[in-house]
């Protein structure tokens, strides 16, 4: 028969390794690009401003953004990117006076209801950008009651790798829900959805695994010690 207390050893050390896993990826932080509107409920009228933000940005050397909007809703006031922290506060993207923001594109059509921009970094010393900030700031005025259209498309991001090489990924994206005053439309898809249920933190879940595992062992080692004690007890004779 196998010794029980290796058997044990090695059941919480597995369940150990499979926790710390866990936390790891839930902890794992990931890029997301945001349109976040300045009120949730503008009235006509009104000047609405929506910023485009990433947030989790790692190694980012590139943004590629387009953003739409019902332009019957929504007029165009200005739409200003917000690259090179040296140059803007609170922007993204890294620049020098040797080498600035590349801007391939900095486009926005009121009649198709859609700005589009594409930038990067310049130069092989550039460091690349991490952590979180603002793209770029677009404002309209609101001129309707009805849905703003407002979503994020085509949205790539362009991080450098170790090896110096350019990878493009797709980051997760959301946009604000904004209902101009008089609306029942909400630009939020599955507004009628059953919310969601809050996810616990991952140290809590941690802690609920070891508390389990410490439990499975107590409860193992008790009723050994059970056994054991049975088995040695003198079987009466008649």
């Amino acid at each position: 028969m196998k010794n029980p207390i290796k058997l044990i050893m090695l059941a919480v050390l597995v369940c150990a390794l499979f926790s710390i896993c866990f936390v790891n990826s839930a902890l794992a932080q990931s890029t997301l690009v945001r349109a976040e509107a300045s009120t949730s409920q503008p009235r006509v009228g009104d000047t609405l401003t929506i910023n485009i933000k990433i947030s989790g940005a790692q190694s980012l050397f590139g943004v590629d953004v387009t953003l739409d909007w019902n332009p019957s809703v929504l007029t165009l006031v200005s739409a200003t990117p917000q690259l090179g922290v040296e140059s803007h506060a609170g922007g993204v993207l890294h620049e020098s006076s040797s080498y600035p923001v590349d801007i391939v594109n900095n486009d926005a059509s009121q009649s198709d209801g859609e700005y589009h921009l594409l930038a990067t970094s310049t130069g092989s010393t550039t460091p690349a950008f991490t952590g979180s900030g603002t793209i770029a700031t677009v404002t309209f005025t609101v001129t309707s009651t009805v849905t703003t259209g407002l979503a994020l498309n085509d949205v790539e991001l362009s991080q450098l790798a170790s090896d110096g090489t350019i990878d493009l990924v797709n980051p997760s994206t959301s946009v604000d829900s904004v209902t101009p005053v008089g609306s029942s439309i909400s630009t939020t898809p599955n507004a009628s959805a059953s919310p969601t249920v809050p996810e616990l933190p991952a140290p809590t879940i941690l802690v609920m695994l070891i508390v389990l595992a410490i439990s499975a062992v107590a409860l193992f080692m008790k009723r050994l010690k059970t056994s054991e004690c049975l088995s040695a007890e003198p079987v009466s004779r008649f």
